[in-house]
């Protein structure tokens, strides 16, 4: 066999004159009677064959049977390319191999889809047949940056003084948010164990056992329903830190992010990252991830509409609701009156909003200065429209777009219309990030079904040490130790100080209405840990998933994972998850009812 000497996309001028061999797929072949050019792939690029058969006749014979996706060794020596022949397309070129020696190590079946092509063809097929999928370079890099960003990670937290310790994959079922995927226990039948959606309890348990810092690179489970941004297996960068507040977390964290993002794209991130409130989040953005690459801040007009001839507008404010509205920049010239009462209101209609009233701003047609058009823009007075149009400083051309309902859809209806307009009128470009920490989460948030509190994040979440009081007093207004780190509207981690004292843990449990018993049933493993000295902790859990996707620039998570499910969760495939043998199954104590359209999760 022809062993390889060098990559295919490591050939460069500098290899001149010089005998190698290469290993690899055909990517092309072109045969001009005369010469043969065969253009060979391996994961770091792609390379010209030439074969000449004036100079070697039997790598030439052989070269003209070849076709895509066999699998060749070639040996032969590097020169130049022609001039005029150069590509400067391709990192090799400007140069090519004239081959003296060829070896058909495998042929291949003709693929379902072509490499070159792969990407405009059905996923679910390409699924199918990932291994031909992952052949596309475009593959193959989001699978090395994952590489490397690992390797980053590992490197980075070994120089910080942490540990990576692994955490069981077969633990206890701790049912709090997503359901757990089980495993039945073949030798304690009828009991199971719970794969991990977190190491959270037993990294926890780490920092009272002394180990101070602590990471992982761990595969977690949740059992989902389907997502398109969601996977039910996924990979955490997992942190925990003793001896530590909320700023030590978050400044050691944001060092690994600066050199991920320094080391995989030459992006300088700012240190200290900025810090903004949830409050703050949620009044200027609606949402606790803002993608802060453009302003478009929200601002509250319910005190000009409550005074305003508009009764759509009059009638929320006076049963509690709110006016709202950003301003964007151009938006008056891009979107017509048709664009705005149908694509956008029935865009902000699938967020709950009821509807969407607009104002173009433009000049006077009597004088100087601006004036606010519209249909409903004669149930403002003109001074109501100056202050419309100073609130939002806004000039000649700018839309401005607003939404009537309670607090909680306003904000969930004007958030993503504020990020699709920032795209759509080019306010942000997809190489610029922009980072922010966003902290004082609330700890609790009511659950009006259950009539009980919920945590926000975690219920080990620490609450600030201010509003520890309010714990018998006020919980609503509680403030967590909890922060996460956002980039561009995206959450890419998150995590918080945790409570380290026995006594704080039972009163959050029994604001949340786990009981002594259930606390005991889920978590008595834990509890009992906190009692024999528990430092205080914190840390975090990046989503590595989420973060290859942000640097390689896909909006797939599927992209950034060597073998995903699909958003039913199939394996497409080894067609899992599929049946099993009565067998096992008696072995596991497991009888099984069998249903129509059993992969079907809508059936």
């Amino acid at each position: 066999m022809l062993k390889r000497t060098v990559y295919c996309g490591q050939l460069r001028m500098e290899h001149m004159g010089q005998t190698v061999i290469v290993n690899g797929w055909v990517n092309s072949y072109r045969d001009h009677g005369n010469l043969v050019f065969i253009d060979v792939r391996d994961r770091e690029g792609l390379v010209q064959l030439v074969f000449d058969p004036d100079i070697h006749p039997e790598a030439h014979k052989l070269a003209r049977t070849v076709r895509c996706e066999w699998v060749l060794g070639a040996r032969g020596m590097v020169r130049p390319r022609g001039e005029g022949l150069e590509n400067p397309r391709l990192p090799t070129g400007k140069i090519e191999i004239i081959v003296q020696e060829l070896e058909v190590l495998n042929q291949a079946k003709t693929p379902p889809f072509e490499i070159d092509t792969a990407a405009q063809v059905n996923e679910e097929l390409r699924l199918q047949y990932r291994y031909i999928d992952l052949r596309r370079p475009s593959m193959l890099n989001r699978l090395a940056v994952r590489h490397r960003v690992t390797k980053i990670t590992r490197d980075y937290f070994d120089a910080h003084g942490f540990w990576e310790i692994e955490t069981p994959m077969l633990g206890k079922s701790t049912p709090e948010g997503a359901r757990d995927f089980l495993v039945p226990s073949r030798l304690y039948k009828g009991h199971f164990y719970a794969l991990p959606q977190s190491p959270q309890l037993f990294k926890q348990i780490l920092m009272m056992a002394n180990t101070d810092r602590y990471f992982q690179i761990v595969r977690c489970f949740r059992d989902e329903d389907p997502r398109a941004d969601r996977q039910a297996e996924f990979t955490q960068i997992d942190v925990e830190m003793s001896f530590v507040q909320a700023e030590d977390v978050m400044r050691v964290n944001e060092g690994l992010i600066a050199r991920i993002f320094k080391e995989i794209l030459g992006v300088e991130v700012a240190l200290p990252i900025r810090q903004m409130t949830y409050q703050q989040a949620i009044a200027d953005y609606g949402i606790d991830r803002p993608d802060l690459r453009f302003e478009m801040k929200l601002k509250d007009l319910s005190d000009i509409a409550a005074d305003s001839q508009f009764q759509v507008f009059t009638s929320v404010v006076k049963k509690g609701g709110i006016v709202k509205g950003f301003c964007a920049p151009g938006g008056g010239d891009k979107y017509s009156r048709s664009d705005i009462e149908k694509t956008l209101t029935q865009f902000v209609g699938d967020f709950g909003a009821k509807g969407l009233a607009w104002l173009k701003v433009a000049p006077k047609e009597s004088g100087e200065g601006l004036e606010l058009k519209s249909s409903i823009a004669k149930f403002f007075t003109d001074a109501q429209q100056q202050e419309i149009i100073g609130r939002f400083d806004a000039s000649a051309g700018d839309l401005v777009l607003m939404v009537a309902d309670s607090a909680d859809v306003v904000n969930k209806a004007l958030a993503p219309l504020r990020v699709r307009l920032g795209k759509e009128l080019g306010l942000c470009r997809p190489d610029q990030f922009e980072f922010v920490w966003v902290v004082d989460f609330p700890l609790f948030e009511w659950n009006p079904d259950e009539k009980r509190y919920d945590s926000l994040h975690h219920p080990f979440t620490c609450p600030v040490p201010e509003d520890l009081p309010k714990l018998q007093t006020d919980p609503a207004h509680i403030r967590s130790q909890a922060y996460d780190l956002v980039v561009n509207g995206s959450e890419i981690g998150g995590g918080s100080v945790r409570i380290h004292n026995p006594e704080v843990q039972a009163k959050v449990f029994d604001l949340l209405n786990i009981s002594r018993k259930q606390a005991e049933d889920r978590f008595g493993f834990f509890l009992r840990a906190l009692e024999y000295g528990a430092p205080p902790h914190g840390g975090i859990a990046f989503g590595l998933d989420r973060l290859v996707m942000l640097l390689t620039q896909t909006d797939n998570i599927r992209d950034v994972i060597a073998f995903p499910k699909t958003q039913r969760g199939q394996c497409l495939l080894t067609n899992a998850p599929s049946d099993v043998d009565q067998k096992q199954l008696d072995e596991l104590n497991l009888r099984v009812q069998k249903h129509l359209h059993q992969l079907d999760p809508e059936s």
